[in-house]
């Protein structure tokens, strides 16, 4: 596919809008107001409001790059793989994600629903907002697609077609590279504190962990379970508080989606909340904020087992055992314990950081970058002995009482 065609401005936007038909009537384009507010590391976000408060949102995928630019070319097609995790998710569970309004396959272009007055969950969890129930909402996301997209739910041959379709090969290199390969070498892509240095020396120094990197790796180029989201962290989740005081959630940006382990957009989860964990420890928050903190894995996890198990009775092929179902809960939970270790360990060492950590001051950056390595270099090595959300946090409460006590060297096992 050519990589010449017209990138979008928020001058051109409300003519682009009233050129195409699908989008025409959602907003009035003679009182449109664009912002572009793409924040993340690949592409152009317009977010359009009009003077009646209607709105959209659409998003341009840019042919390299845009954390690093045009020397990191960067194929623009995988527009095409984020409408397709959309278009899964708009069939199963409508409410979790934001009105999609379709693609422009030609331009490039995403159009969905503007989440007016909706914000990013990561900055509200480092602000110390509480947004119940939202943690539960991404096990049920992450439940529905594991189940409607394999052969639980359909004939095998016709997950063999969709496994082909949602090829996504440059993305997926992305993630091979940036949280399987890079932070156990030494890269360019890499930096940490210098405080760090020998958490990260003894790291890479560790033969036995290199090796189950190495599985985790080989689990994400092969293991094609299911249609997943490929990227699913707190800074891929909207929020806001509905009138009662309880969480709402949307899930945005799938564009790393693919067939691959259904594990990993679990471990993504836990591994981002790791980081607000170790944030809240060394800022000493309150003791309630910090408590459901904790509790935000066992509640992913907890509502992605009942959503599974509910939608198990759905299943048309019921060779297909209770007891078959126990055991893959069982591998996708330690699939995604080393996941959420590597997507943790990432977040330190490698590419594009997480405001959780970067935004703290010294010494709490180091003493928290600390925290999360020690951690998640546990639930790597540890994940084959884990069969609880349970264990991974008496891991995490040793490592960070370690730290606080005998500084960051004390994340080094």
């Amino acid at each position: 596919m050519s990589n010449d065609y017209e990138i979008l401005t928020p001058e051109t936007v409300s003519e682009y809008i009233e050129a195409t038909e699908s989008l025409r009537g959602i907003v009035d384009t003679s009182t449109l107001e664009v912002a572009e507010v793409g924040d993340g590391n690949l592409n152009l976000v317009f977010v359009c409001r009009d003077a009646d408060g209607n709105g959209i949102c659409l998003k341009q995928s840019l042919p390299y790059v845009r954390l690093v630019g045009e020397a990191w070319p960067l194929t623009p097609e995988r527009v095409i793989a984020e409408a397709r995790g959309l278009s899964a998710a708009a069939a199963f569970m409508p409410h979790l994600i934001p009105v999609f309004y379709g693609v422009d396959p030609e331009r490039h272009v995403l159009a969905m629903e503007n989440l007016i007055g909706w914000e990013i969950w990561r900055g509200k969890l480092n602000d110390g907002y509480m947004h119940t129930g939202v943690a539960a909402m991404l096990g049920e996301y992450a439940a529905n697609l594991a189940f409607h997209t394999s052969v639980f739910a359909l004939d095998q041959m016709e997950v063999k077609e969709k496994v082909a379709e949602a090829i996504n090969p440059e993305l997926c290199r992305i993630t091979e590279d940036l949280v399987f390969t890079e932070p156990y070498i030494e890269h360019d892509n890499n930096s940490f504190a210098q405080e760090l240095a020998p958490v990260v020396d003894a790291l890479r120094a560790d033969d036995v962990l290199r090796g189950e990197v190495g599985m985790l790796k080989y689990a994400f180029m092969t293991k094609a379970e299911a249609l997943i989201h490929g990227d699913l962290h707190t800074g891929s989740v909207m929020v806001e508080f509905t009138d009662d005081g309880e969480g709402d959630a949307r899930v945005i940006d799938p564009e790393f989606a693919f067939y691959g382990p259904v594990g990993f957009d679990l471990g993504a989860v836990f591994g981002n909340y790791l980081a607000a964990r170790a944030r809240a420890v060394v800022l000493d928050r309150p003791a309630e904020f910090t408590e459901w903190l904790a509790g935000l894995a066992q509640e992913t996890w907890d509502a992605f087992e009942a959503e599974m198990r509910r939608l198990w009775a759905t299943r048309p092929d019921e060779t297909w055992t209770d007891s078959f179902l126990d055991a893959w809960l069982g591998q996708v939970l330690q699939d995604a314990i080393g996941f959420a270790g590597c997507k943790a360990t990432r977040r330190i060492i490698g590419l594009a950081k997480v405001s959780d950590i970067e935004t703290l001051p010294r010494p709490e950056h180091s003493q928290a970058a600390a925290m999360v390595l020690g951690t998640a270099r546990l639930w790597i090595k540890g994940r084959k002995s884990m069969d609880s959300i349970a264990a991974t946090d008496d891991v995490f409460i040793a490592v960070s009482t370690a730290v606080l006590a005998d500084g960051v060297q004390a994340a080094v096992e």
